[in-house]
C-alpha cells in the first residue's frame, strides 16, 4: 500500500482562549480526492491552513507524503487553492500563471491550462476585476500550475455556474486519474458525493462522522448525516 499523501494525527490549535481544532486526526490516500465537509467555523480552513504551514498547531503532527509541511512546501509538492486572495489585484490571468510558472521547473504549459479552464474570454481583465466565479478558476489554475502531488482546494465551486463548476468536477476527476492527490472543503453535498473518494465529516474541531460515500450514505442521505453529525455553531 502507497504511503498516504496527508496524515493529520491529533493536532489542536487555539486562539484567544477558544478551541479551533481539536484533537483532529485525518488521513487523505495517494491519488484520490478527500473531501472535507463542515459547517461554517468547524476548522476547515484552520485545517488547511496547518497543512501548508501559514498556522502552527499547539499539538499534534501532520505529514505530507511523509515529510513535515514546510519541508513539502519547499520542494513544490503541495498546491493550494484559498478561498480568497487579494495578493493578484492588479495582475492579469495569464501573466500571472506565467510568473508561477517560471517558478516552477516542470510546470504545466499555461496556454493549454488556460484554455481547459476556460481563462481566455478574460485573459486580459485584471484580477480584481474578474467575478467571483473567474476568481475561482483563476485560483485553481494558480494552484495547479506546479505539478503538485498534494493539492488543496478551499471550496473550488464557488461562485461557479453549474456549466463551468461541472467542467472543473471533470477536470479533477481527470488529475485524479492521473494520480494527484486532493483534499477540497465544500459545503456542497452533491459535490462531495460526485467527487470524493472518502469523506471526513467534522464539527467544533473534530472529526464527526467518515467514510466512503457509500458508507455513509447507506442507509440517509449525505445531507441528512452531516445535520445528524455537525451542530451548526462555531466554536
Amino acid at each position: 500500500m502507497s504511503e498516504p499523501a496527508l496524515e493529520i494525527d491529533r493536532i489542536s490549535l487555539s486562539r484567544g482562549g477558544r478551541a479551533i481544532l481539536n484533537e483532529l486526526s485525518l488521513t487523505g490516500e495517494t491519488g484520490r480526492i478527500t473531501a472535507l465537509l463542515g459547517p461554517n467555523g468547524a476548522g476547515k480552513t484552520t485545517t488547511i491552513r496547518c497543512c501548508t504551514s501559514l498556522l502552527t498547531p499547539d499539538a499534534g503532527t501532520i505529514r505530507i507524503l511523509g515529510k513535515d509541511p514546510s519541508a513539502a512546501a519547499a520542494q513544490g509538492l503541495v498546491g493550494v487553492m484559498p478561498q480568497h486572495t487579494g495578493a493578484w489585484s492588479g495582475i492579469r490571468p495569464l501573466e500571472l500563471l506565467r510568473y508561477l510558472a517560471g517558478l516552477h521547473a516542470h510546470a504545466l504549459p499555461v496556454d493549454e491550462l488556460a484554455a481547459e479552464l476556460g481563462l481566455d474570454s478574460f485573459a486580459s481583465t485584471p484580477y480584481r476585476r474578474l467575478s467571483g466565479g473567474q476568481q475561482q478558476l483563476v485560483n485553481l489554475a494558480g494552484a495547479l500550475i506546479g505539478r503538485p502531488a498534494l493539492i488543496f482546494l478551499d471550496e473550488p465551486s464557488a461562485g461557479l455556474d453549474p456549466h463551468v463548476r461541472r467542467r472543473v468536477w471533470d477536470l479533477l476527476g481527470r488529475l485524479r486519474a492521473a494520480g494527484l492527490s486532493i483534499l477540497l472543503t465544500t459545503h456542497s453535498m452533491s459535490e462531495a458525493e460526485a467527487l470524493a473518494d472518502h469523506v471526513w465529516i467534522i464539527d467544533r474541531g473534530r472529526v464527526t462522522a467518515s467514510g466512503t460515500v457509500g458508507e455513509l450514505t447507506a442507509t440517509q442521505s449525505l445531507e441528512d448525516l452531516f445535520l445528524e453529525v455537525t451542530s451548526g455553531d462555531a466554536p
